[in-house]
């Protein structure tokens, strides 16, 4: 079957036509054969005869996609008591979906221009922002941040940066020339690894950061972190895995291979992993099944190692894409519940596939839920980036929203660890609801609701 190439596809080699029919792609996906690239596009796009979703085969996927899901996971629907500590967001690398980034010599000392909304934070300061959320009862703290040209990995590594005969080719400046020196990535992760708190960071892209100029391996750069306190790395920085794509929304970022050497690194010293996809902008619905291909492929090799999947729809408003008329919009619903869905199906190694309330709200979220997803975030006591590019969801969800949520749909509420083997189900008739996994949480809610209602209206989502 072929489907009308676009204008969009024209530009790339890869476009979603293929010789297989949706209605033995759909039969391969209830019978729980494993799928190929050419039955997931079938899929993605309910038949490549048609440009247009079809909405009764989307329905017949989605349907396929539920079953699976319970046949894997049950009807528990999990999520996690955590934090966001994004420690910069200075860069300059230049991604064109991208929003949180602020251009990092607008931080330096001597910089006379328009004040950046950005920030940097120092190690302490990390410290104490975690510490407080820890005696909140959080334990899990997720920490991605910009480039910044002053972050190393070490002291070593800044020794050999300082040394360098062309700083600029490895994209480095002395800390002492900016406002804030963020420290190293091993000081920034020691200030958070406090009262036993999970630390779930060091991405792929920031980890070619933290060996740039050298010839470390990533297996020695995670090796380290770990060291430092680091758990588990965030798939993010993922985008799309095909290059004809990162050309267009990234083409200062690391490379497919780059980010897949990385991932199976981080494996390889003995650190959990997520993978994720950015979906929604210049790519087309091949290179979104290519990218599952990645991820599953990745999953074998690394025996396993990824605890959960999740696809990240695109929020387009504020980004440079937008702004530079590359892009007029974002994935439609459809195609969002066809993502989750699609990749529960395709993702046959992968257990859990989350849903995004930031990304898709509560009720496109819960909507996820019955499309394939078992997994529903986290609580986010701070989140910056999806908000500065535009996103209108807002920055955190209690454990009583969590209850309230997932009972509404018949699902059961379990709050999870980070890597899920610790797990607790949660009686929606006996309140309060709060947090007992952590190190120091007691089941208190994280938030007064005074507080609660405070954090909202900061963020412009109280009513």
């Amino acid at each position: 079957m072929e489907r009308p190439v676009t204008d969009d596809d024209l530009a790339f080699e890869h476009v979603p036509a293929t010789d297989q029919s949706f209605e033995n792609a759909l039969e391969k996906a209830r019978n729980g054969k494993r799928l190929t690239v050419a039955d997931g596009i079938e899929l993605l796009t309910t038949g490549t005869e048609s440009e247009d979703i079809d909405r009764h085969r989307k329905e017949l996927v989605l349907e396929a996609a539920d079953r699976r899901r319970a046949e894997v996971v049950g009807e528990e629907v999990t999520f996690i008591a955590n934090l966001n500590n994004n420690v910069t967001t200075a860069c300059n690398v230049g991604c064109l979906f991208c929003n949180f980034k602020d251009t990092a010599h607008t931080f330096e000392r001597e910089y006379d221009g328009p004040e950046t909304a950005g920030f940097t934070k120092t190690p302490a300061e990390s410290r104490e922002i975690v510490s407080g959320a820890v005696e909140r009862g959080i334990y899990e703290v997720c920490s991605v941040s910009g480039l910044h040209p002053g972050f190393a990995l070490d002291d070593e590594h800044l020794e050999i940066l300082e040394a360098h005969p062309d700083p600029k080719a490895v994209n480095y400046v002395p800390p002492e020339r900016y406002a804030v020196d963020p420290g190293t990535y091993v000081d920034q992760l020691e200030a958070m690894s406090v009262d036993g708190v999970h630390v779930h960071s060091m991405t792929p892209e920031e980890g070619y950061h933290a060996r740039r100029g050298t010839d470390w391996s990533y297996e020695e750069v995670y090796g380290r972190l770990q060291d430092a306190g680091l758990d588990t790395v965030p798939g993010t920085a993922a985008e799309i895995l095909v290059d004809e794509v990162r050309d267009v929304i990234c083409p200062g970022k690391i490379r497919t291979e780059d980010w897949l050497e990385a991932m199976e690194a981080a494996a390889n010293v003995g650190l959990g992993l997520t993978a994720t996809i950015m979906y929604g902008h210049v790519e087309n619905e091949a290179h979104r099944v290519m990218h599952l291909e990645q991820v599953r492929q990745l999953q074998e090799r690394i025996d396993g190692a990824i605890t959960e999947f999740v696809p990240l729809s695109f929020v387009h408003q504020n980004t440079p894409l937008y702004e530079h008329g590359v892009v007029d919009g974002g994935a439609s619903r459809d195609e969002d519940e066809l993502m989750i869905a699609v990749s529960r199906l395709f993702l046959d190694n992968i257990d859990h596939i989350q849903s995004s309330w930031v990304k898709y709200g509560d009720e496109g979220g819960l909507k996820m839920l019955n499309c394939g997803a078992d997994d529903f975030m986290g609580t986010i006591l701070s989140e910056e980036i999806t908000t500065r590019a535009g996103g209108e969801h807002g920055e955190f969800r209690s454990f009583a929203d969590y209850v309230e949520l997932i009972s509404s749909i018949g699902r059961v509420p379990v709050e999870r660890s980070t890597d899920y083997e610790s797990r607790r189900v949660i009686d929606p008739d006996d309140p309060p609801f709060g947090p007992q996994l952590g190190p120091k949480a007691d089941g208190t809610p994280l938030l007064e609701e005074a507080s609660t209602r405070a954090t909202l209206e900061e963020s412009g989502t109280a009513d």
